[in-house]
């Protein structure tokens, strides 16, 4: 039985526990880069392929000759080598989009594995709960949601808010049946966070982070930055207590505003998918469009500095995090994921009598879409959802993973500056799709 649910809860270990897991935390950070470095060196220097069967009687004799590493539990050291084995499969999948295994650093979010049958969970009371983990015992957790299930897996974690555990759960569920609902496209953006077709108003992320917070993070950083020379000329870059307390108050305030935004996030997609047959959405590029300005020391790029504000802008949205959690949630709710090409989505008219494709009809790319030829006035990113959803009802199957698979989507209108006569002849519109002309007497043609 597989995991197919996840449960996160804040964990209160005492201050010895915590002593211990931080030193387990670091332990795991190095069992993984020895494992990597170890399978990279005997695939490049003998050509062979290690795997975590192998490794783990690796892992026994360094447990006898090692005691930093015979202090973790054996149950972790061989679930990180498997997860080691997992990362290098989804790397090998050309349908998945993981990279190749990276090297953890010492400020990498710091988390212990445990297999299922390594833990055991019981209730204490309708708010608490405990869970026994090898070596360290009875540790307490907030019970802020029934576990549901059958614990296949649990994973202790520590972030800026403090010690987290996760397990995953076996329920059982299935997939609901295709709920009959209308579907709808969704324009994911900057000003508008999200705008559905079948909606009037959008929906707006609240701010992760307040003014205060804001100028607080910015004080903090500027001080982190003090800290940090002062650090490199008088200790030798050791840190010292002052600059380890500011890194944690920036870390707890970096924890709030990813928190904030997942939560927005969660609501969003679960309310998408569960009250609509279908949801389309573009086929977005992320990371190239957050990529920086180009430019070197020598010849500084145009507008870097506003180009990097969007670009926190665009990642502070997370649309590729909203796709990921659509993928599993429209599963459950018994709705389907349309992903379309995003192309020329904000420079269609979506009146379904033109169609048109132009430019011109969206100015300086303001919040305003008003068709050139027909003259159709919507909001933009409104009239950018409903050719999504438009295109998303043309698609048969559900989850596309590139645009080439996609159909052919409308092309952009000729220059305006011809005579209508040419026009008319050399604008071809794609076959599926019906755009009406119109002459000189206003007439359909």
């Amino acid at each position: 039985m597989k995991a197919d649910v996840g449960r996160r809860y804040r964990l209160y270990p005492t201050p010895e526990q915590e002593t211990v897991l931080t030193g387990w935390g670091h332990t795991c950070r190095a069992l993984w880069n020895i494992a990597l470095y170890q399978q990279i060196y005997a695939y490049v220097q003998r050509g062979c392929t290690l795997r975590a069967v192998e490794q783990c009687r690796y892992l026994t004799g360094a447990r006898a000759e090692l005691t930093w590493i015979a202090e973790l539990p054996a149950q972790a050291g061989q679930q990180i080598l498997r997860n080691l084995d997992r990362a290098y499969d989804n790397f090998w999948n050309p349908d998945h989009p993981a990279a190749f295994p990276a090297f953890k650093k010492r400020g990498h979010r710091m988390s212990i594995p445990f297999p299922g049958q390594a833990v055991e969970v019981r209730k204490l009371n309708r708010k608490w709960a405990e869970v026994r983990l090898p070596k360290l015992g009875w540790v307490r957790f907030r019970l802020s949601r029934a576990l549901g299930g059958t614990v296949r897996n649990a994973t202790v974690s520590r972030d800026g808010n403090g010690w987290h555990i996760s397990f995953g759960m076996y329920t059982g569920r299935k997939p609901d049946s295709p709920n009959g609902r209308p579907g709808c496209g969704v324009d994911f953006g900057v000003a508008a966070s999200a705008y559905v077709s079948t909606e009037t108003k959008p929906r707006k992320m609240p701010p992760t982070l307040t003014d205060n917070e804001r100028k607080r993070l910015k004080a903090l950083e500027q001080r982190k930055a003090r800290q940090i020379r002062y650090a490199e000329k008088h200790n030798g870059g050791k840190y010292g207590n002052r600059l380890r307390r500011t890194s944690t108050q920036i870390a707890r305030l970096r924890t709030q505003q990813t928190n904030r935004r997942s939560d927005f996030t969660h609501k969003l997609t679960t309310d998408l998918a569960q009250n609509h047959g279908f949801v389309g959405i573009e086929n977005l590029r992320v990371k190239g469009m957050a990529k920086s300005a180009e430019g070197t020391v020598g010849k500084p790029g145009k507008n870097v500095r506003q180009k990097a504000r969007l670009n926190r802008s665009i990642l502070d949205n997370a649309p590729g995090e909203r796709k990921r959690q659509l993928e599993y949630a429209c599963r459950l709710y018994g709705a389907e994921l349309r992903v379309v090409p995003a192309i020329h989505t904000s420079d269609t008219c979506g009146n379904p009598a033109c169609g048109r494709v132009d430019t011109d009809s969206r100015p300086g790319c303001g919040r305003l879409f008003r068709c050139v030829w027909c003259g159709w006035e919507d909001d933009a990113d409104h009239n950018a959802s409903v050719e999504i959803e438009d295109r998303a009802r043309r698609i048969s199957g559900s989850v596309i993973k590139s645009t080439r698979s996609t159909p052919t989507v409308r092309v952009p209108a000729p220059s305006r500056r011809r005579t209508r006569e040419t026009r008319r002849a050399t604008c071809g519109q794609p076959k599926g799709i019906v755009s009406v002309h119109r002459g000189e007497n206003g007439q359909g043609i």
